[in-house]
C-alpha cells in the first residue's frame, strides 16, 4: 500500500470495472480439493492469517472524478458455506463490500476474486496461502518449516507493474475482423452454465508430443476444431479465434500480486478442408510466435499508452467508462472463446500430500475455459452463457475419439 494507505487501479483493472454486469461479474472462482472435509471454524482463522500476508486484498475499491482508486477496508472477511452461483458479483459502486470470497463445500475451499483486484497468477497465490494457513492450524507443529512467501516486499506485491514496465508510446490497432461466435439464445436471468471437465494427462501429453506441439495448442486446436464443427456451413470463412491471457512476470522481474497479464490470439478460417494435425501445428506455430518477447512488450506498451494520452487523463470517469466499455465490447466480438491455462499447480511436497486436486472457473460473456493441471490431472472449467451445449459436447467427443478417459460435471440451470 501507499503511505496514505491508497492506490490507483491499474489499467487492466479499468476494463473490468467498466465492462462488470450481472452476467459477466468479472469474476473468477478458484478452488483447492483436500482429502479431508472442511472444518469451518478452521478456515475462518486461515483466511485472518491469510489476509495479513495478502493485505493487498482487504481493500475497498473507490470511484473518483478522473479514475476509480483502491482503498485499505477494515471489512470483515466472512467465510460461509457455498452456495449461490458461482463468480458472484463483487463490486458495486454503491456498496461497501469485500471484492472477494471464501466459501467451502465438503472437501472444497473456493476463493472468488474479482478480476480487477489480481489475476489467475495472483488468485491462485492467495489461494495457496489460505490452504497453507488451514493445513498449519489443523496440523499443529507440522508445517512449521515450510513458507510460501515469496520473499517479496508489502510495495512489490502492490506494484502497478504495468506502468513500471511500461516502455515507449504504442498505439497499434487492434484487428478488424470479427470472429465467429457460437450464437443461438443466451440462458435466462443473467445465468451461466459451468461445465468440469476431468482429463488425464498423459495421453494427452504423449499426443502433442507426437504432434511437437505444447499440451495448451493441443487443446487450443482441440477448442478450434470443435467450434469448426458446430458452424454453419454459410459461415465457414468467418474467423474462428482463440484468446489466451499470457502471464506477464515470465516476461518481466515482477512479483506484483495485482493484475498483469496480456492477451495473445490465435486465427483461422476454415475455408478449406484441414486435418486436426494440421490444424494443431499450425496453432502452435502462431502461438510461439505471438509469444515472442518483443511482441508482448509491444502489447504491453500498446495496452499502457491509453493511460498517457493526456487528452484522455483530463476526462470525467463517467465518459472514460463509456469509451472503454465501446472498446471492450469490439474487442469480445473478435474473440470466439478464451483459453486461460494457469499451469501445473507445485506446492511443497508436505502440502501437497494433503492435496487432491484444483480447479477453476471464470465468468463471461462468451465460451470462456480455463485450465489447471495437478498431479498428473488436467481440469478444465468451461463457464457459457449459452442454452446450446453442442461446442462443449463436440469438445469433450473429440478428446474421447482419441482413447482419452474423461469425466464430466455440470450445474443445473433454470429454464
Amino acid at each position: 500500500m501507499t503511505s496514505d494507505n491508497w492506490y490507483r487501479i491499474d489499467n487492466v483493472a479499468k476494463v473490468f470495472l467498466a465492462s462488470v454486469s450481472k452476467r459477466d461479474t468479472r469474476a473468477f472462482r478458484l478452488s483447492c480439493i483436500l482429502k479431508e472435509n472442511i472444518e469451518p471454524d478452521i478456515l475462518k482463522q486461515a483466511v485472518m492469517m491469510a489476509i495479513q500476508d495478502r493485505p493487498q486484498v482487504q481493500v475497498r475499491i473507490r470511484r473518483g472524478f478522473f479514475w476509480h482508486y483502491i482503498e485499505e477496508t477494515d471489512i470483515a472477511p466472512v467465510v460461509t458455506e457455498e452456495s449461490g452461483r458461482i463468480c458472484p458479483l463483487l463490486y458495486n459502486s454503491g456498496k461497501s463490500m469485500l471484492h472477494y470470497k471464501v466459501t467451502y463445500f465438503k472437501k472444497r475451499i473456493n476463493l472468488e476474486l474479482f478480476h480487477a483486484l489480481s489475476d489467475g497468477t495472483g488468485g491462485l497465490e492467495f489461494l495457496n496461502i489460505i490452504v497453507f494457513h488451514y493445513l498449519k492450524l489443523k496440523n499443529p507443529g507440522k508445517y512449521e518449516n515450510i513458507s510460501l512467501h515469496s520473499g517479496a516486499s508489502a510495495d512489490d506485491l502492490s506494484q502497478d507493474s504495468y506502468r513500471q514496465f511500461f516502455g515507449k508510446m504504442n498505439l497499434s490497432g487492434p484487428s478488424k475482423k470479427n470472429a465467429y461466435h457460437p450464437g443461438g439464445f443466451k440462458l435466462p436471468y443473467n445465468q451461466l452454465q459451468f461445465f468440469e471437465i476431468h482429463v488425464p494427462t498423459e495421453k494427452l501429453l504423449a499426443r502433442s508430443k507426437e504432434l511437437g506441439i505444447s499440451l495448451t495448442s493441443f487443446i487450443g486446436a482441440s477448442w478450434m476444431m470443435a467450434i469448426k464443427d458446430e458452424m454453419p456451413p454459410r459461415k465457414r470463412k468467418t474467423p474462428v479465434t482463440i484468446s489466451l491471457p499470457v502471464n506477464l512476470r515470465k516476461y518481466y522481474p515482477s512479483h506484483t500480486a495485482r493484475n498483469f497479464f496480456n492477451n495473445v490470439n490465435v486465427t483461422h478460417v476454415f475455408d478449406k478442408e484441414i486435418s486436426f494435425e494440421e490444424l494443431a501445428v499450425e496453432f502452435d506455430t502462431t502461438l510461439k510466435s505471438q509469444l515472442s518477447e518483443e511482441n508482448i512488450k509491444k502489447q504491453m506498451d500498446n495496452y499502457e499508452t491509453f493511460e498517457y494520452v493526456a487528452p484522455v487523463r483530463a476526462v470525467p470517469l463517467f465518459i472514460k467508462q463509456l469509451v472503454v466499455r465501446t472498446i471492450t465490447r469490439l474487442s469480445d466480438k473478435k474473440v470466439s472463446l478464451v483459453l486461460s491455462n494457469l499451469g501445473v499447480q507445485n506446492p511443497p511436497a508436505e502440502i501437497a500430500e494433503e492435496i487432491e486436486n484444483y480447479t477453476g472457473f471464470c465468468s463471461s460473456n462468451n465460451l470462456f475455459s480455463l485450465l489447471t493441471s495437478y498431479k498428473g490431472k488436467m481440469t478444465i472449467g468451461v463457464s457459457s452463457p449459452y442454452v446450446n451445449t453442442g461446442i462443449v459436447k463436440t469438445f469433450v467427443r473429440g478428446l474421447a475419439d482419441i482413447g482419452i478417459d474423461i469425466k464430466v460435471y455440470a450445474t443445473e440451470v433454470i429454464r
